[in-house]
């Protein structure tokens, strides 16, 4: 590759976790558990120990694929999950029980914390977005799209929400004042949908993968773009910054997952994968990624990239 990486002579493990297709993986802020949802409507935790052996426990309740799911930001052992069957529900893993639910209007399909952790926004198929008062788990806000919707995002102060977008058959990313949910921009970012987005954890950059097979970088005081990756070929599906916000990994329907370097936009890995991806998430501690998606052999696998051996 282009430059001297961490990543060379590091191997990825298997998880068999699910029995059909993982469509959501996710770390806890601690960097200790891993968390997977599937269309099989189970949610897996995982406690992963630093040399990669791990034992899990199955969340059940859902009756319909969980499409997406994030931690608490403040609690680690508090998982949220959006499901196609209209409910959000907040679990404690180590019950295995559901502590929390709401049921909406629509299948969700997309979720994420406030950093503070009080709230939840989550976006469904008939492009509402729902914050969620973590508390009571009782709507405070709505509001409806007249366009395709897909990933939404909170920056690292919580006074602006991102929401990912197809308006206009365009990728636009509608930038938002919270809490009043006024648009403050709207960003041409790419020539098609906009599919996914991530948060650079130390504040300066959100990154926005798109239809286009672009993932673009934006300075998130400024709202301008500083770069764009170029290195993937096919539909961006999703994306994630490591723990130091040096690297951005991004999956797509291509067979590899890019690991680029934020500074410079040049590839430094490629890690080898199935068809399609569905997810990535950078543990928040450590250059551990785990990565699940559609798999023409097994079905129902999370794998984490970052170990010395294969195991």
């Amino acid at each position: 590759m282009e430059e001297t990486t961490p990543f060379k002579n590091l191997h990825s493990r298997e998880y068999h976790v699910h029995e059909k297709e993982v469509r959501s993986v996710a770390w806890n802020f601690t960097g200790s558990k891993l968390a997977s949802g599937s269309e099989d409507q189970t949610v897996r935790v995982w406690h992963i120990e630093p040399h990669g052996n791990g034992n899990s426990v199955e969340l059940k309740g859902h009756r319909d694929s969980v499409e997406q799911l994030c931690w608490d930001p403040k609690h680690a052992e508090l998982v949220a999950t959006a499901s196609m069957d209209k409910t959000v529900r907040l679990w404690d893993d180590r019950t295995g029980k559901c502590v929390q639910l709401a049921e909406l209007s629509g299948r969700n399909i997309n979720i994420a914390y406030k950093p503070e952790g009080e709230l939840i926004a989550v976006g469904d198929t008939n492009n509402e977005l729902t914050i969620l008062d973590v508390r009571t788990f009782k709507p405070i806000h709505k509001r409806k799209f007249h366009y395709e919707v897909n990933e939404i995002a909170w920056n690292t102060t919580s006074d602006i929400l991102f929401v990912t977008t197809g308006k206009d058959e365009k990728g636009v990313v509608e930038v938002l004042s919270y809490p009043s949910l006024q648009p403050l921009d709207s960003l041409m970012a790419h020539t098609a949908g906009c599919h996914c987005i991530a948060i650079d954890p130390c504040g300066r950059y959100f990154a926005v993968g798109s239809a286009d097979s672009l993932v673009s970088l934006w300075d998130i005081s400024e709202l301008l773009c500083v770069r764009t990756f170029t290195k993937i070929k096919s539909a961006v599906r999703t994306i994630s910054f490591n723990h130091s916000g040096e690297y951005l990994a991004s999956g797509s329907t291509d067979c590899f997952i890019d690991i680029s370097n934020v500074q410079t936009g040049r590839t430094v890995h490629q890690i080898p994968c199935g068809p399609a991806m569905n997810s990535v998430d950078w543990n928040p501690k450590s250059n551990l990624l785990a990565y699940a998606g559609k798999d023409n052999i097994n079905e129902g696998i999370v794998r984490i990239f970052g170990f010395t051996s294969a195991g």
